[in-house]
């Protein structure tokens, strides 16, 4: 069995769900390596987050982000935690809805992910730096 693990920031993006997929595996050439094991993505972060879902449509990133937005909303006036911003609180909470990490098998040196999956970063913050995320395979 072998394991590997890389740490790697991310570019900065805007507000929003982007699809990093192609960065993930540009970043891990040892993937092609593993016949079969898994991928652990985890991102260092509590104000942006990980997910996995259409890669075809970027409509749904959109409506994503408009959904999120609505259900946690900004500038509540029972938000305390506001030192960074309006969306300083909704971004934590975002972030915990999303979670912080996801899990994809790895099949004969590819990702198993289905024909229109690939994963996002959830960027919940206006004006967010790079993201760091560690990567860790596991396989054989």
């Amino acid at each position: 069995m072998k394991w590997f693990q890389k740490e790697f920031r991310l570019p900065s993006k805007s507000r929003g769900f982007h699809l990093i997929t192609d960065v993930i595996i540009s970043e891990l050439p040892e993937i092609r390596t593993i016949d079969i094991g898994i991928l652990h993505v985890f991102i260092k972060h509590t104000s942006a987050s990980l997910t996995i879902n259409e890669n075809a449509d970027p409509t749904v990133r959109m409506d994503f982000e408009s959904h999120m937005n609505k259900m946690v909303p900004e500038r509540m006036p029972y938000y305390q935690h506001n030192y960074e911003g309006d969306d300083d609180m909704p971004a934590h909470i975002k972030a915990s809805l999303m979670g912080s990490s996801v899990h994809v098998p790895i099949t004969k040196g590819q990702l198993n992910l289905g024909t229109w999956q690939g994963i996002y970063l959830c960027e919940h913050r206006d004006y967010a730096s790079g993201r760091t995320l560690v990567v860790t395979i596991n396989g054989q």
